[in-house]
């Protein structure tokens, strides 16, 4: 099914105050969402960018563009609109700055966008904003503390309603780490970005003395994906997981001939190492590095293997131990 996209960066401004890096963040996302990591087409995108007077982005043309974009039919999967620039709020809302706004609440209501995006037949509608105010997307009119979304809308945003978005580096903060995550920072492991996960990784990494909070809000009944990158395990290793723990709970024992080396000088008569055990042991390893299990009563997996210990899962192990043994991997 198709997927489309709409990213905006607005650094020219006719009669505000210009930005310098919000085309930047644009050219950055754009090509984070285009494809995967794999060079597979992913996202449909229409880029839009105003740098200066000769491709000023006005009010009709950034409206317009939202329109098209939400007036997806059923066979759209995802419509996305990504925007870079001023935000503004006033006691009629908040509204996204075109480069001729003169006031601000000359702008695009996020209220009609809003409206635009439950009304769309696009199975999910995404908004992310890296603007100032953005937080106020998807909140009641009159009581901005309750939010209406419809179903199947996402709504992510640099800050919340009373903040301003803080640029670091030539760009967005919030950017940034956006970029981060669909790079893969915030993939799973089976390497799918949700909007959640990139939420989590922005706001984990923004750290709780910042003064700029993101926002999430949500309403899907569906997994939601934005971008794939290469898994941290191979599927085909990671289906395994129910093999070695059918249940849970369950400790697998190992012993010295799961392990390859042997230190130097042995002590004493050390049973040589088996291949087939020395293969499931690279797997659980590459586990162990992924956090999904844990060595018992030993600091590493190498002494697990010698002195003959057993491992067990984590929490994470068996949130994907139950995934395969329910046919979801």
């Amino acid at each position: 099914m198709t997927r489309k996209a709409l990213i905006v960066g607005i650094d020219h401004y006719d009669y505000i105050t210009p930005l310098t890096g919000a085309v930047n963040d644009a050219h950055s996302v754009k090509a984070m969402l285009e494809r995967n990591a794999d060079g597979s087409l992913n996202f449909e995108v229409r880029l839009i960018t105003g740098t200066g007077p000769a491709d000023i982005v006005d009010r009709q043309e950034f409206r317009d563009a939202i329109e098209q974009l939400f007036a997806a039919d059923s066979g759209i999967e995802v419509a996305l609109l990504y925007f870079a620039g001023h935000g503004h709020l006033e006691a009629t809302g908040g509204y996204l700055c075109a480069g001729d706004c003169k006031t601000g609440h000359d702008g695009v209501p996020l209220g009609e966008i809003m409206t635009m995006a439950h009304l769309s037949k696009a199975q999910n509608k995404i908004i992310m904003l890296d603007s100032c105010h953005g937080g106020i997307a998807g909140s009641h009119p009159t009581h901005t503390s309750t939010a209406e979304i419809s179903d199947g809308v996402t709504i992510l945003t640099a800050s919340t309603a009373e903040q301003y978005a803080s640029e670091s580096n030539g760009g967005g903060l919030f950017t940034s780490l956006l970029v981060d995550a669909l790079g893969g920072e915030a993939a799973n492991l089976m390497g799918e970005i949700t909007p959640g996960a990139v939420y989590a990784h922005v706001d984990q990494s923004l750290g709780n003395w910042s003064t700029q909070r993101p926002v999430f809000k949500t309403n899907v009944k569906r997994f939601v994906s934005l971008r794939r990158v290469q898994p941290s395990l191979e599927l085909s290793e990671l289906r395994r997981i129910f093999d070695f723990f059918p249940a849970a709970g369950h400790h697998y024992q190992l012993d010295p001939t799961f392990e390859p080396e042997r230190p130097t000088p042995p002590p004493g008569y050390v049973p040589p190492p088996d291949p087939k055990k020395t293969e499931i042991f690279a797997i659980l390893q590459k586990y162990n590095r992924v956090g999904l299990l844990v060595p018992e009563g030993a600091p590493h997996m190498w002494h697990a293997a010698m002195e003959g210990k057993t491992v067990r899962l984590t929490a994470l192990g068996e949130h994907y131990r139950r995934l395969v043994a329910n046919n979801r991997i």
